[in-house]
């Protein structure tokens, strides 16, 4: 359908799971993609063998000089940049009792204060192009806490609060920021711990089975796209369901 034609995007996180089905359909709709990834990004040379439009990115969303060199080249490169979609972070699973205080101080730099320096740097940008969208991922977890997970609830609510913020002060300059609260994905990542510490978690989910990947990919490109051109400030749920 071409609803990204002519677009430029920084997806974070594409070395696996929502990033890589995001980056993926992302170029299928048009754009032309920036995969960003710490590691992980050899598929792309095989996929843009045949496509062309991804450009794989190795590099520590931390590393604040690296990200502004990323994106002031891609300004320069293009004119314009037109989607950023932050979607790497880092997850654990521990009760409140066990928490690893260096863990969680990394996760909050990835989750969190990563996420915001490129909304900075990039709603600059956009702010001149008066015209954008910003998507984060958030969680359901986020949204309504989980046993065991308040390390990694904590950060996801930061985000929640910074999209909401965002959305808010950016509006003016027709720049959308919204963003997505998945529950169980399917990514290779939570299949490994699965079976450990979830496996009668499906039983919650009215619909009986993890999302894919791919389905939550669907719903950052409609709000990448021209077609949520009304739409900021929202968490919007991918859960089959659990919050019902």
């Amino acid at each position: 359908m071409n609803m990204l034609t002519n677009k430029v995007a920084i997806v974070t996180g594409a070395g696996a799971g929502i990033g890589k089905a995001t980056s993926q359909l992302y170029e299928q709709e048009g754009a032309i993609v920036y995969a960003l990834d710490i590691k992980g990004l050899e598929w792309v040379a095989d996929y843009s063998a045949k496509a062309g439009k991804i450009i794989p990115v190795e590099m520590n969303i931390c590393d604040f000089n690296a990200v502004k060199t990323m994106v002031m080249n891609i300004k320069k490169e293009h004119g314009h940049i037109d989607v950023l979609a932050n979607i790497a972070g880092l997850i654990s699973y521990e009760y409140m009792s066990m928490i690893d205080f260096d863990k969680l101080r990394t996760m909050f730099e990835v989750n969190v204060i990563a996420l915001i320096n490129l909304m900075q740097l990039v709603s600059r940008i956009m702010t001149r192009q008066q015209s954008g969208s910003i998507i984060n991922m958030a969680s359901m977890v986020g949204v309504k806490g989980a046993k065991g997970q308040l390390s990694y609830s904590a950060t996801k609510g930061a985000v929640v609060a910074a999209t909401r913020s965002a959305a808010k002060e950016l509006a003016e300059n027709h720049i959308r920021v919204n963003a997505i609260a998945p529950g169980m994905v399917g990514s290779e990542r939570f299949k490994a711990v699965l079976a450990e510490k979830f496996a009668q978690k499906i039983n919650d989910i009215p619909f009986g089975r993890l999302a894919e990947p791919e389905e939550v990919a669907q719903l950052c490109l409609f709000l990448a796209a021209d077609s949520s051109s009304y739409i900021t400030g929202q968490i919007i749920g991918v859960d089959g369901g659990v919050v019902l």
